[in-house]
């Protein structure tokens, strides 16, 4: 056999190999975005122009995010961000919008609070979605409400769809995924009827802001 088909060989040879690697480090990439990404990978694909730059894109999300200080947060905390949402689903009863403006408003302080950059809303769904890639749908169907509600006023139902959403994301920043906010929740009741609260008088354990609670999630 000829030495410069030999080469030829050697090199096709190569060529295989190095595709074959490729292809598998590319599908194992594309595995573990998907896993860790769920239905916002498919949403990115759709927004790119191809997969490829679809998954750049979720990389450097993935690259940003390690670099964050996130940090859990202490049960004091979580307690206080607990009273504060069932004050506003109180709200919610006389002033619709107005509760679904400060919820946006406390998911934002809570972001901070846990270490993450609040400069836009943007970079907020990409940050948020490393992390909890679940919740990201539900923040973006309440904030698109809140939204349309500005140019236009949206009704109760609406309102009350918005704080349904916010509230998945509110529970799943306050307890990163882990045990549901319920607990936090009836803490924050519980204090309110120990009289700990910073205003109001005692009320038992289903006074007003479980009402509240009921009533904005139906």
């Amino acid at each position: 056999m000829p030495t410069w088909l030999v080469i030829i060989i050697v090199i096709a040879a190569v060529l295989a190999v190095g595709a074959a690697a490729w292809f598998v480090v590319a599908e194992q990439r594309r595995r573990r975005l998907r896993e860790t990404f769920g239905p916002e990978y498919d949403r990115a694909v759709k927004e790119h122009e191809s997969p490829r730059e679809a998954e750049r894109d979720l990389s450097s999300r993935m690259k940003r995010h390690s670099d964050l200080d996130i940090r859990p947060l202490p049960q004091t905390t979580k307690d206080r961000y607990a009273q504060e949402w069932a004050l506003i689903q109180e709200q919610f009863v006389d002033r619709p919008s107005g509760a679904v403006v400060e919820a946006d408003r406390v998911l934002v302080s809570l972001m901070a609070e846990r270490g993450y950059p609040t400069e836009g809303y943007d970079q907020q769904l990409a940050d948020l979605s490393v992390r909890h890639a679940n919740a990201i749908r539900h923040y973006r169907a309440g904030h698109d409400t809140l939204e349309r509600h500005r140019e236009s006023e949206m009704s109760t139902e609406d309102m009350r769809e918005a704080m349904k959403h916010y509230r998945v994301v509110f529970e799943d920043l306050l307890t990163d995924g882990g045990e549901g906010a319920e607990s936090h929740g009836k803490q924050a009741s519980g204090n309110r009827g120990n009289g700990t609260a910073d205003h109001g008088t005692r009320r038992g354990d289903d006074g007003p802001a479980r009402r509240g609670s009921d009533r904005s999630d139906r």
